[in-house]
């Protein structure tokens, strides 16, 4: 399968910007390997059919895919730990959709 790009949004980078080195790295290369759509990868339902989420130990990646003729871009939006991050996510998406 080719390569897809990923595209990280600022709430995700702050968010790896607050955690420890060792789970940084960690959250940090499985975005690497997304971008092979490697990982532990699940379609999301309900509220949030559309978006995927991308487990790494506690911790969660919200994204999407956007295809383009050719290619495919995965926009990495939210990150959070596993606790809160799809209740949190949620919420964000009913603001925005207003």
């Amino acid at each position: 399968m080719d390569k897809a790009t990923v595209e990280v949004s600022t709430q995700v980078v702050e968010f790896m910007g607050t955690l420890a080195p060792e789970p940084r790295k960690r959250l940090r290369e499985a975005l690497r390997k997304l971008a092979r759509e490697e990982g532990d990868i699940c379609a999301l339902e309900a509220d949030l059919d559309g978006f995927y989420r991308l487990r790494v130990g506690s911790f969660r990646v919200i994204f999407f895919y956007t295809p383009k003729p050719g290619h495919r871009i995965i926009r990495c939006v939210f990150a959070e730990r596993r606790s809160i991050v799809y209740q949190t996510f949620a919420q964000l998406a009913r603001q925005v959709q207003k």
